[in-house]
């Protein structure tokens, strides 16, 4: 090898251009808003099934990332709004009414996670009791009134004699779903606290909420939504500019809970028949 030539080929790539150089442009840094989603799931539930009916199709394989990143409002996108963590709080259900049903939301669950529409799904608990109460109806006004024994209806004792302006009592099997709130809210406090997102969005009608968004709305911008027909929990409202400010309201509608639903299926997960 000629060791000259070589030397002189090394010299020649290590020289610098004489001539002025172009300063360096710092690359642009896209603004990112990290975005928490925490969801009462029975609410959810509740108010999708009050607006699109409950024996209607297409509208329970609910697509949650889907549903929310379609909201998200234009100052939130204009700082590169991002959902980073969805969290999906709800309990296993009873198959009392029906033994299909407990099957069909663990088909659900499953399909929320391996779809990534979810990021993690946290278990309260439901409770099954029966309960006795006093027969009751609504009057005009839309206040509770109770049943009393009158004609056609009639109480009699033992000698057959009517017992009139007597009460009837029912019992019934109560079922209540507990924890989802409390499990909403702590997520939703966690992740905050600790940095972890720099937005949240909290889909409930619980006014049991009121003290944790309340708290939050001081740390990070919060958008609330509403998922049923009734009108926003007074104790939930408050206003754009509390705290850090930059808060939303939003209330969704049955063309919204139909529009976004997962794909069916979801690897071998399908939708349950009559979803």
């Amino acid at each position: 090898m000629d060791h000259r030539h070589h030397s002189h080929s090394r010299a020649c790539s290590e020289q610098r251009p004489s001539g002025p150089t172009a300063p360096t442009v710092p690359p642009t840094t896209v603004p990112r808003m990290r975005v928490g989603v925490y969801v009462d799931g029975f609410n959810l539930y509740y108010g999708a099934r009050d607006h699109c009916g409950e024996g209607a199709a297409g509208w329970r394989w609910l697509d949650i990332r889907g549903l929310v990143a379609d909201v998200l409002p234009a100052a939130w996108r204009s700082n590169g709004a991002a959902i980073e963590r969805a969290v999906y709080c709800t309990a296993r259900v009873s198959g009392v009414d029906d033994p299909s049903t407990p099957r069909d939301q663990n088909v659900y669950l499953r399909a929320l996670l391996a779809s990534e529409s979810v990021d993690h799904v946290e278990f309260g608990n439901f409770v099954r009791r029966v309960r006795t109460a006093p027969l009751a109806t609504w009057t005009a006004k839309g206040k509770p009134q109770l049943i009393r024994s009158q004609w056609p209806v009639m109480v009699q004792d033992s000698a057959g004699g009517d017992v009139g302006d007597a009460r009837f009592l029912v019992s019934f099997l109560y079922r209540e779903e507990k924890g989802s709130d409390v499990n909403v809210a702590t997520h939703l406090l966690l992740d905050v606290l600790r940095g972890a997102v720099d937005a949240a969005v909290v889909i409930s009608n619980d006014s049991d909420l009121e003290l944790p968004l309340r708290c939050v709305r001081e740390q990070v911008p919060v958008g609330l939504i509403n998922p049923g027909v009734k009108p926003l929990a007074g104790k939930l409202r408050g206003d754009e500019s509390d705290g850090v400010g930059g808060h939303w309201w939003e209330k969704f509608s049955a063309a919204a809970y139909t529009a976004h639903q997962l794909p069916d299926p979801v690897g071998r997960l399908g939708k349950p028949y009559g979803w």
